[in-house]
């Protein structure tokens, strides 16, 4: 097999970028690396008999392995091949001008994720959120600011072991309910404490045209007012297990939005209120992937999003 392969002269193919040609891997050859790879020929003596540099049959071993054990076979190799020419035959028909919608909306802070599902929900055509990506990085490399409006990765928060931990405990908690909405209010506190959290939050929905059946709370003691809050709005207020963030994924994703524009560590002292229900409001018309990309205020004020566009 192996003499034969010296033999053989291999079909390549040749495209173009930037004016430049440049011979590709073809199938014969993926086949032929296959069967030398089987035999432990060293990537240089496969390199020097297909007329290669070294550096190329690496590269090829190493984009086209199998992400399962490693090995190379040549019709996986050719499979993987063919996906990446796909999508980015794909990829090109798309201009600056098709982006212009998209870009609108990853500066009002959407996610890639949720500018396709948002466009889709309103019938607008789109790309994927894959392409997305790769025009934000495009973007950056060439000075461009969109990146700039992805959220962050969050810092990871781990349970104090070791230790009693008392905090969060309460005579008769009710343990967390349905999330319908997502909506979202944000209040400047003075100082934390279970009075001023608790007026604080009356005042906030005391006003709100739709009665507020249900509210998520953390479980920390500035919420221990919740009986009054409770009586003085006609609402329930929830908790979660303590140290089971899991019941409260929407809370968690909720700080996390929030963080966005408020990060962990800084200062908060010149916050204003008017500046948080601006966060608020830009929140609550963000859309959701739970909420199959309509948003908070759609949902809590009944509209559509054919309504909103009329």
């Amino acid at each position: 097999m192996l003499q034969l392969v010296r033999r053989l002269g291999f079909k390549s193919e040749v495209r173009q970028v930037g004016g430049v040609e440049y011979v590709q891997i073809g199938k014969e050859e993926r086949y032929a690396i296959a069967a030398m790879r089987g035999a432990y020929v060293k990537v240089e003596e496969i390199a020097r008999r297909l007329g290669r540099h070294r550096s190329t049959i690496y590269r090829e071993l190493k984009r086209n392995a199998s992400a399962h054990d490693g090995g190379y076979r040549a019709i996986h190799a050719c499979w993987k091949a063919s996906g990446r020419q796909k999508r980015s035959r794909r990829n090109m028909r798309y201009g600056p001008g098709d982006f212009e919608p998209v870009e609108e909306l990853l500066r009002e802070d959407l996610s890639p994720e949720q500018v396709v599902g948002r466009m889709r929900l309103e019938r607008r055509g789109t790309m994927s959120q894959e392409t997305i990506y790769k025009w934000i990085w495009l973007d950056r490399r060439h000075g461009g600011t969109l990146w700039r409006h992805l959220r962050g990765a969050r810092k990871q928060r781990r349970k104090r072991y070791g230790r009693n931990d008392s905090r969060g405990r309460l005579a008769g908690k009710r343990m967390i309910g349905e999330r319908r909405s997502g909506l979202v209010r944000i209040g400047k506190l003075e100082r934390i404490s279970m009075v001023q959290t608790g007026s604080r939050t009356v005042k906030l929905l005391s006003g709100e045209q739709n009665p507020v059946r249900t509210i998520t709370a953390d479980n920390g003691c500035e919420f221990h007012n919740d009986k009054r809050v409770e009586k003085s709005l006609g609402t329930t207020i929830d908790f979660a297990t303590p140290h089971h963030s899991w019941e409260r994924g929407t809370n968690e994703n909720t700080n996390g939005l929030i963080r966005q524009y408020l990060p962990e560590g800084e200062d908060l002292a010149g916050l204003t209120q008017r500046e948080c229900t601006k966060i608020a409001e830009k929140l609550n018309n963000r859309p959701r992937k739970r909420l199959k990309f309509r948003t908070p205020n759609e949902i809590y004020d009944g509209l559509s999003p054919v309504a909103l566009q009329t």
